[in-house]
């Protein structure tokens, strides 16, 4: 078990307490600085520290002037500008719930999360899906009139208190609404350290969508509470733009999911004198995708893990890089799970997350049960299978659903795709166990190239690092692999079209 006392390392939070008013921190003590900068497009759009506080607090009070009370919930529909983070924290500093949603979600989807959730209010870009319910719907261009009148104080309370809402990616099976509290803020202070290596001379420039907390939180959130200066690509910008805009803009800090560095890595990489380093997560970052990052640039990326549940509480950091997954941040209680609780070193076991750790949610909204379902006594239960190293390390071996089973053993996708991805010629690969007959199942490649790789060559590549019963029995080349909105290869469906496609279903 690898514990840590969280609240001796980062403190309680204080009491009363609002997460939007410690990100607002630095307003008062750097106004002039520049917080944020919207880079690509026809030009940028910069905003300092004051006017960010401004925009939050009037826009908080513009919500209010809307008739909604603290705790009343906000269903956001915008896109990837800065209406979607300034409009996230003044709902915040109100009192109010916001739930950030994806603009790519069709309209029986966003439906059903409006059914799910009960908004008072809808905040929506013009031309993304709308709710088929009886809700206003109010435009940002109409926010930004009513920020003419006064600012709203913060409305301060419980550090425990609901703060926002978000929803799970839903690859373990459907997506789940998610509830964060105040407190959530406070506890990412473990990852400045921890993972990041984050400072107020920092430069940070995230890839993602705001709908996804890995960008809302690790490229906006954190820098602001940081004191540092974040960047966004102009909604519409292109992978192809990002090396360019790190280079232009003296970024110190690029943070991405891995879909982006090897889509990156296709092109030839600029001298980037400023960067001091990547930052990965939202899903295994593949050992060779790291290697040729830092061949490319001369940098190394640091590898987090975490999820909805509890953001990230595993990596690696600066004065501590690994090709395993990482280690607890100095400040989480993190432990591997058995069947009879933690497990020895060496062990596998599911990667389970104390229920005093301060990042960890309030639970998913309305589901008690549901909830309890995820704790093994005080250990939530992430789903994702781990393995401690010698050195205090834990290795990454994928999900519960996704292990594989090869003559009575235990196999881990992620071990045979880090092989698999150093092929020649081979651009990406997913390992998952298949069905072929009623009796029979087998581990089965998908693998994504230009042309047709040969079997023969594949299976011996793949024999001369790995144990004969890890070796795939069988190579299937894909135009594509199917990813979830956060970008994270969908194994389950993998196996699923090709079961169905063998007969098997």
């Amino acid at each position: 078990m690898m514990t840590h006392p969280s609240i001796a390392l980062i403190g309680a939070p204080p009491n009363p307490f609002n997460l939007a008013d410690t990100v607002l921190r630095h307003v008062s003590t750097q106004p002039d600085k520049v917080a944020l900068r919207v880079i690509g497009g026809d030009g940028q759009d910069q905003w300092t520290y004051d006017a960010l506080g401004q925009a939050v607090r009037k826009t908080a009070h513009a919500l209010t002037d809307l008739g909604l009370v603290a705790g009343d919930r906000i269903l956001l529909r915008l896109g990837n500008t800065p209406d979607f983070p300034l409009t996230f924290l003044a709902a915040i500093y109100a009192g109010l719930i916001p739930i950030p949603t994806s603009t790519q979600l069709t309209l029986p989807e966003i439906t059903a999360i409006a059914t799910q959730t009960a908004p008072k209010l809808i905040i929506a870009t013009k031309g993304i899906a709308l709710p088929e319910t009886p809700i206003d719907v109010v435009a940002p261009s109409d926010l930004h009139a009513m920020r003419t009148g006064a600012s709203l104080p913060a409305v301060m309370g419980d550090p425990n208190r609901p703060a926002y809402i978000i929803y799970t990616s839903g690859t373990s099976g459907k997506p789940r609404p998610v509830v964060h509290a105040h407190r959530a803020i406070w506890a990412r202070r473990m990852m400045w350290d921890g993972w990041y290596g984050l400072t107020r001379d920092d430069v940070m420039l995230h890839a993602g969508a705001f709908n996804w907390t890995y960008t809302l939180g690790t490229g906006l959130l954190d820098p602001w509470a940081a004191g540092a200066t974040a960047l966004i690509p102009h909604d519409g910008s292109d992978v192809g733009d990002l090396a360019g805009l790190i280079a232009q803009h003296d970024v110190t800090l690029f943070a991405a999911a891995p879909g982006v560095y090897r889509r990156m890595l296709r092109q030839d990489m600029p001298d980037l004198p400023a960067l001091r380093h990547g930052l990965s997560a939202g899903e295994k970052l593949p050992v060779v995708t790291a290697n040729k990052w830092e061949a490319a640039t001369g940098t190394p990326v640091f590898e987090a893990y975490g999820m909805s549940e509890c953001s990230t509480f595993i990596s690696t950091c600066p004065g501590r890089p690994s090709q395993a997954l990482g280690w607890p941040q100095p400040g989480r209680q993190v432990a591997l799970i058995g069947a009879n609780g933690p497990v020895a070193e060496g062990q596998s076991g599911v990667i389970g997350v104390h229920k005093d750790d301060p990042g960890l949610m309030l639970g998913y909204l309305d589901a008690p049960a549901e909830t309890a379902s995820r704790f093994q006594g005080e250990w939530f239960l992430t789903g994702d299978v781990g393995r401690v190293l010698a050195d205090g390390a834990i290795q990454y071996e994928g999900r519960v659903d996704d292990m594989m089973n090869a003559g009575g053993y235990r196999v881990s996708p992620i071990e045979v795709e880090n092989v698999l991805n150093q092929f020649p010629g081979l651009a990406e690969a997913a390992v998952c166990e298949i069905t072929v007959q009623a009796d029979t199942s087998i581990i089965a490649a998908f693998y994504v190239s230009p042309d047709m790789l040969d079997e023969t060559q594949l299976t011996a590549f793949a024999a001369a690092s790995l144990a004969r019963y890890k070796v795939p029995r069988q190579f299937i080349r894909v135009d594509s692999l199917p990813r979830g909105a956060n970008n994270k290869i969908l194994r389950r469906q993998l196996r699923q079209t090709q079961e169905h496609h063998n007969g098997q279903t």
